[in-house]
């Protein structure tokens, strides 16, 4: 068992990271203002101190400052938020054992509180409690901690995961902003022999280069720290010039050392990610072509929303479940309406927008069902466009539908009126359309192997 000094001004946090550090069978004091802290540190004299960067009354740095001068054998962890991932990269170097950025899983606090305190148990500190069974709670408010769908691209993707889950080749996720790149990072790291060690997101696109250059290759690295898990960098493709040069040889002389010393410090697991295709940074000079070939051994290409309308209704429902766990209530269902106006809309923001959107719809419900009046009005609000339907010379696409949406539309009205004029003669349509029979099927969504009606 070991003392440990909790300080964060949001209560909340404060309660699940303490009720989990006791369960893991450790003593200790939650505190709610840097001076209660400093209190509480200088009474108990603990093995390790969590403190958020910003709390009213206190700078965490200085306290992460007094900690080193004045208790050195008292490991500390910053807990910050994705922008000040700098300062607390600082805070590294003024001592500081690791950080965690918010939102983050309980399962990261619980392996770095037992990583801190086996290198503090290692200088003469009191050593690690015993593993323990983590709760699946987690701080990750804004995002689902899986990918929800049965559509054929998700099971793609699953089936690669589950492949190479315990292949230790780095793995490139491509997407669209939104689409759960970090989700697939995470399951990947789930899944594999590494699961009981550390997994640690870099944001690339958040540090100014001297401060990548001390993450990624500093004395205390992220490589390091994982300490035989998963690192994943994301937005590879705004690392510097210089920083890329350097990841290309950390990687040469890691993947050297691996090879000739088994259980060194440089095992880790690689994941990087990006929003702009790799192939096309390095073809537009922005992205160096043999790092590339290093990091995208294993290609994976998250689809968006849109590609898969199929599974927004089973994630709008396990959104509305988790929201129901947070907030403590009945899970609110939701109208077919409403559901039918959800797969229409585009999702530009993909799985953000969607929770989002969500979200908005439960505070708008004035019951336990969620109708299309509560959607944004940009999920539900519609342009009439005109169309060579007969029966009526409009139809109706959602706000947000691509010129694409648009013309497809158009061909699949044109396509039915033509067949009509054909008594459904599927071969005089194509003729008449000039487009071949095989095309014809395509628009039409039918398999080509099926038998033409004449």
């Amino acid at each position: 068992m070991a003392k440990l000094v909790i300080i964060d001004d949001e209560a909340a946090i404060l309660e699940l990271m303490t009720k989990l550090c006791k369960a893991a069978g450790h003593q200790v004091f939650g505190c709610t203002t840097g001076i209660d802290g400093i209190a509480a540190i200088r009474a108990n004299q603990p093995e390790l101190v969590i403190v958020d960067l910003r709390i009213g009354d206190v700078n965490g740095l200085d306290l992460v400052s007094m900690c080193r001068d004045q208790f050195p054998n008292t490991a500390v962890i910053m807990v910050t938020g994705h922008g000040s991932v700098e300062t607390a990269v600082e805070a590294m170097r003024l001592g500081a054992f690791d950080y965690l950025t918010k939102p983050f899983d309980l399962g990261d606090l619980i392996k770095t509180v037992n990583q801190a305190l086996q290198r503090n148990g290692s200088a003469g500190g009191a050593p690690a409690a015993s593993p323990v069974t983590l709760p699946s709670a987690s701080l990750r408010s804004a995002s689902s901690s899986k990918l929800i769908g049965h559509s054929d691209a998700l099971q793609r993707i699953f089936d690669i995961v589950r492949r190479v889950a315990n292949n230790d080749s780095p793995v490139l996720l491509e997407g669209e902003f939104g689409v759960g790149k970090h989700i697939v990072a995470r399951s990947l790291h789930e899944a594999s022999r590494r699961s009981s060690a550390p997994y640690k997101e870099l944001q690339c696109s958040a540090m100014p280069e001297d401060a990548l250059d001390t993450e990624l290759f500093g004395q205390n690295s992220i490589f390091n720290r994982v300490a035989g898990g998963t690192v994943h960098l994301t937005e590879v493709t705004q690392l510097p010039p210089r920083i890329q040069s350097q990841l290309n040889t950390f990687l040469d002389e890691a993947q050297a050392k691996k090879s000739r010393f088994s259980g060194s410090n440089v095992d880790f697991r690689l994941v990087v990610s990006t929003t702009v295709p790799l192939e096309d940074a390095v073809k537009a000079d922005k992205f160096r072509e043999d790092l590339y070939y290093k990091l995208s051994v294993v290609p994976l290409k998250i689809p968006p929303l849109r590609e898969r309308r199929e599974d927004i209704k089973p994630i709008v429902e396990q959104f509305l479940q988790e929201l129901a766990e947070r907030t403590e209530t009945k899970p609110k269902t939701i109208d077919p309406a409403a559901v039918e106006f959800l797969e229409k809309y585009n999702w530009p923001g993909n799985l953000s927008e969607l929770r989002n959107s969500i979200e908005r719809a439960c505070a708008f419900a004035e019951g336990d069902r969620i109708k299309p009046s509560d959607l944004p009005t940009k999920v539900t609000q519609q342009i009439e466009v005109p169309t060579p339907s007969a029966s009526s010379g409009l139809t109706k696409l959602p706000i947000g539908s691509t010129l694409d949406d648009f013309i497809k539309a158009q061909e699949r009205v044109f396509i039915q009126e033509t067949l009509k004029y054909n008594s459904g003669s599927r071969e005089k349509t194509a003729s008449m359309l000039g487009v071949s029979i095989a095309t014809l099927y395509r628009k039409m969504g039918l398999n080509v192997e099926r038998k033409t009606t004449t």
